[in-house]
């Protein structure tokens, strides 16, 4: 096993410059990120990364009674000062154990990016949907550098930034280019329709989409950097270059050969000059174009999200698990405590990373030393 490398060394291998970040409740996060940056290349430098907490638990409670106070969804979703001052109470008091950090992600829903382009952006309680405004493809699509949901997310970032020294790290929002920002656009059903009857107009309009996500993303990346912070978002990976989650949800909707034919080179033009790439296959549907995702030269790790009810355990889905191992690829891994022991009975511990949900810090301390021994 290597020894952990240098804060704020140049990383010869990636080309990149590392630093420390001074974080009150994450003093260890020099550890931290070496371990991921091994994880990255399929590593181990003493345990593989943990992170302690499941990645759909942003979505499992609402905040009633603060919603409640607010004339409509929208104005609790926008009010800045709230969402901040909401963050950083649930962080009060806390130590990140492992690979756990106390990150601030600006969040408008995983539509935003389609809502920049006149989707208009209906707020739930937890969650936000886009509604289609592209009636056909003769239609001019542009991303309106004025819309309101780009001058919010602006306005989080930058206030968050503001008073994050020390505190916590900022990331950017959900984003979800390509041919599920095309969905939101279109509609799902009807793009699906759009496949074998309007192939060329869905071709022409998605190919340009990759131009248009790149200089979004390198909006914030450059907000997120003036401020020394890290390249992160909803998954709590970070990067000290840019790393970025891929995704086509709507892949669960159509065939491999259509998945070939018009989601992979715009994933490919998207994962282009990300230095890391960790693609969100959202269960067994997305997970049928699995041969080529990991055909993909530039993505580095797979989140395997196996679903509920009849999907889990995990424990059915290690042969999948291994298949992506064996492409050379790093998992994202969500268990349950109780799966850990025959998890890690089958697994070989390179390349995964594991997310649980916290018992408490002395189960954590109980699972790291479990890991530890792996």
């Amino acid at each position: 096993m290597s020894s952990m490398s240098t804060p704020g060394s140049n990383d010869a291998a990636a080309g990149e410059v590392r630093w420390h970040l001074e974080l009150e409740s994450k003093p260890d996060f020099d550890e931290a990120m070496a371990r991921i940056y091994a994880w990255f290349e399929q590593a181990i430098i003493d345990r593989p990364p943990v992170r302690f907490a499941r990645h759909n638990a942003l979505y499992e409670e609402a905040d009633a009674a603060a919603q409640a106070r607010y004339p409509t969804l929208k104005e609790w979703w926008f009010d800045e000062e709230y969402q901040i001052e909401r963050f950083l109470q649930q962080i009060e008091g806390k130590r990140f154990l492992a690979e756990t950090f106390p990150i601030f992600w600006p969040n408008l829903g995983p539509n935003v990016f389609a809502g920049c382009y006149g989707c208009l952006l209906e707020f739930g309680e937890v969650t936000s949907w886009a509604e289609p405004m592209l009636h056909d493809y003769t239609q001019p699509v542009a991303l309106d550098w004025n819309s309101e949901y780009i001058g919010k997310l602006d306005n989080l970032t930058q206030r968050a930034l503001a008073i994050c020294s020390g505190k916590f790290m900022v990331g950017y929002t959900d984003l979800h280019p390509g041919i599920d920002w095309l969905a939101a656009l279109r509609g799902s059903e009807q793009l699906c329709l759009d496949l074998f009857d309007e192939p060329d107009g869905v071709r022409t309009v998605i190919q340009r989409n990759p131009q248009d996500f790149h200089a979004f993303f390198n909006r914030y990346d450059a907000m997120l950097k003036a401020k020394r912070q890290l390249s992160v978002s909803w998954m709590g990976i970070p990067s000290f270059a840019t790393m970025h989650i891929p995704s086509c949800d709507f892949a669960t909707m159509i065939s491999p050969a259509q998945f070939r034919e018009f989601v992979f080179p715009v994933l490919y033009a998207e994962t282009v000059g990300i230095t890391h790439n960790v693609f969100h296959v959202d269960g067994k549907g997305v997970a049928r174009h699995l041969d080529a995702i990991l055909e993909l030269p530039n993505i580095q790790a797979i989140q395997w999200v196996q679903g509920v009810g009849a999907d889990r355990p995990i424990m059915q889905w290690v042969p999948l698990i291994q298949r992506i191992q064996a492409a050379g690829k790093s998992v994202v891994v969500d268990l349950d405590r109780w799966e850990l022991d025959a998890f890690m009975a089958a697994i070989a511990p390179e390349g995964i990373f594991l997310c649980l949900a916290s018992d408490g810090e002395e189960d954590e301390h109980a699972v790291l030393r479990q890991v530890a021994a792996w």
